[in-house]
C-alpha cells in the first residue's frame, strides 16, 4: 500500500516497501562484486517528521539502514530544534533531498539498493543539492575517499554518535555565515587580485598572502574556510605546505585547491592529489571552474541571495565574461604564422589586434596607438629582441603600467625572472596554449572593464 502525505501544499506519494530479503542471483552477485557497499536487507521505514514540516523548519536528512542508530540520530536532531527525515534505503535519498531541501545530510555508505557513494555523487552533481553539507558515517575506514568525493566530514562507527554534537555545530556554522573566507597563497599579486575579484562576485571574501610562511601563519590566526594554493611549478616547498596543512590539528579537513599554470604530469598530479581536494590548471575557463569548486567546498546556496544580490552578481559575472571585448592587443612576433594564429584566436573575442614584426616597429606602433591595452611580446626576435624591446617600452613613463606578456620559446629555469627584470608583467611559453593565454589576458585586463 502506498502512503500519502502533504508537504508544503503538495501531495507526496511513497510506495511503502515491507522488509524483504534480496535474493542473490548471478546478476546480483556480479553487481555486489562491482559495489560491495550495497547491503541486502531493506528494513521497515521508521516514523519521522516528514508529515509535520512547515515552510520555516530546518530539516536534517538521515540516510541510515541501522534502525536503532537512525532513531538515535532522529532523537538528537529533534533535540537540536530541527525536523528529521529518515531514508532507510539508498534509492530514496536524493529524491528526499530534492523534496525536503535539508540543511545537512547524515549519510551511511553501506545501504540497500544504492550505496552512499552513489548518493554522494548524485547530490554533488545536482545543482539543487550540491551545496548541502554531507557527513558520512561508516564502519568502513574511508575518510580520505569521502572527503575527496565532497563530504565535509567522516565519522567512524560505532563512535560516530559521540561526535554528532560536532556535526550539528559544523552544519550551524555553515548555514549561519553570510560570507565565507578563502585564503589565496599566490606570489603574483595581479593573479591573486583577479582571482579575489572573481570570487567576490559570489560573496566570497578573500585574504591574499604572497609568502608561504605568511599563509601558514594566517591559517593559525584567522577563520579560513578554504585554501587556494598557486603552485607555479610544483616544488619541494609547495609539497611541504600541503603536508603541513593536512597534518595541523583542526586543519586536516580544510579544503585545499591547487591552482597551477603548468600542465601537470600524471606523476605530479597523483602526488598533489594526496593532499589537495582539487587541481585546477589556469585556462580560459579556470576562474569559472574555481568559483564552482570553491562554492562546492563552502556549500554556498545561491538561492539564498536576494534579488538585488543576484543582479549584482550577474552584472559582475557578465563583466568578467566580456573582459576582452573591444580591448586592443599588440602582437609583436617575427613569425607571420604565429601572428596569424593568435590574431584569429583573439578576434573571436572581439579584440582589436594590431601587429609588429620586430622591436623597433613595436615601439612605433605603440606611439601610433596610445590606447593599446596589452602587449604580447615574442622574446626571440632578430635585430632588437624582446628583452631590449621591453626595456625600451618601460623607459617611456607612459608605458610603465602597460601589461606586457612575454612569449618565450621554451620554459627554461630563470626565464620568468629574466623576463620580469626586462620589464614583462607576465610570461607564457610557446607553443602558446590559447586557453592559458585567454586566462592571462583576463587577469591583466579585468580591472579595465
Amino acid at each position: 500500500m502506498p502512503s500519502c502525505f502533504w508537504f508544503r501544499n503538495k501531495k507526496i506519494t511513497v510506495e511503502k516497501t515491507p522488509p524483504i530479503e534480496i535474493e542473490p542471483n548471478e546478476t546480483a552477485n556480479a553487481e555486489n562484486q562491482k559495489n560491495k557497499y550495497i547491503s541486502t536487507v531493506i528494513p521497515d521505514e521508521i516514523e519521522d517528521d516528514r508529515n509535520s514540516i512547515s515552510q520555516d523548519d530546518k530539516v536534517i536528512l538521515i540516510v541510515e539502514d541501522d534502525i536503532n542508530f537512525a532513531k538515535s540520530l532522529l532523537t538528537f536532531t529533534r533535540e537540536k530544534g530541527y525536523k528529521g527525515v529518515v531514508a532507510v534505503r539508498g534509492d530514496y535519498a536524493v529524491n528526499f533531498a530534492l523534496i525536503y531541501k535539508p540543511i545537512g545530510v547524515l549519510l551511511d555508505i553501506e545501504l540497500p539498493v544504492k550505496s552512499g557513494w552513489e548518493i554522494l555523487e548524485e547530490l554533488k552533481n545536482n545543482s539543487q543539492t550540491k551545496h548541502i553539507p554531507v557527513h558520512i558515517m561508516s564502519s568502513h575506514k574511508l575518510k580520505q575517499e569521502s572527503l575527496l568525493k565532497g563530504a565535509v566530514d567522516f565519522l567512524d562507527k560505532p563512535v560516530a554518535f559521540e561526535k554528532i554534537p560536532d556535526v550539528f555545530m559544523r552544519i550551524e556554522h555553515i548555514i549561519s555565515k553570510e560570507a565565507q573566507k578563502v585564503l589565496i597563497i599566490e606570489d603574483n599579486p595581479k593573479h591573486a587580485k583577479a582571482l579575489a575579484y572573481f570570487l567576490g562576485s559570489n560573496n566570497i571574501n578573500s585574504e591574499i598572502k604572497s609568502e608561504v610562511s605568511e599563509g601558514l601563519k594566517a591559517l593559525d590566526k584567522s577563520d579560513v574556510d578554504c585554501v587556494i594554493l598557486d603552485m607555479g611549478i610544483p616544488d619541494k616547498q609547495a609539497y611541504e605546505i600541503l603536508d603541513g596543512v593536512k597534518k595541523s590539528p583542526g586543519l586536516e579537513n580544510l579544503p585545499v585547491i591547487v591552482f597551477t599554470g603548468k600542465s601537470l604530469s600524471l606523476k605530479e598530479e597523483v602526488k598533489i592529489k594526496k593532499y589537495a581536494d582539487s587541481i585546477i590548471v589556469k585556462t580560459a575557463h579556470s576562474y569559472q571552474r574555481m568559483l564552482d569548486e570553491v562554492s562546492l567546498f563552502l556549500h554556498l546556496v545561491e538561492e539564498n541571495k536576494g534579488s538585488e544580490g543576484k543582479k549584482e552578481n550577474h552584472k559582475k559575472l557578465n563583466l568578467l565574461n566580456n573582459i576582452l571585448f573591444d580591448k586592443t592587443v599588440l602582437i609583436v612576433d617575427d613569425d607571420v604564422r604565429n601572428i596569424y594564429s593568435l590574431t584569429k584566436a583573439l578576434e573571436v573575442f572581439k579584440m582589436n589586434v594590431i601587429t609588429a614584426f620586430d622591436g623597433k616597429e613595436a615601439i612605433k606602433v605603440l606611439e601610433e596607438n596610445p590606447n593599446t591595452d596589452i602587449v604580447l611580446l615574442d622574446m626571440m626576435m632578430p635585430n632588437m629582441d624582446g628583452y631590449e624591446t621591453a626595456e625600451k617600452i618601460r623607459s617611456n613613463p607612459k608605458y610603465l603600467t602597460l601589461p606586457l606578456i612575454a612569449v618565450t620559446a621554451k620554459a627554461m629555469t630563470g626565464d620568468r625572472e629574466k623576463c620580469i627584470r626586462a620589464g614583462a608583467s607576465d610570461y607564457i611559453t610557446k607553443p602558446v596554449d590559447i586557453d592559458q593565454l585567454l586566462s592571462l589576458l583576463r587577469v591583466w585586463l579585468y580591472d579595465k572593464v
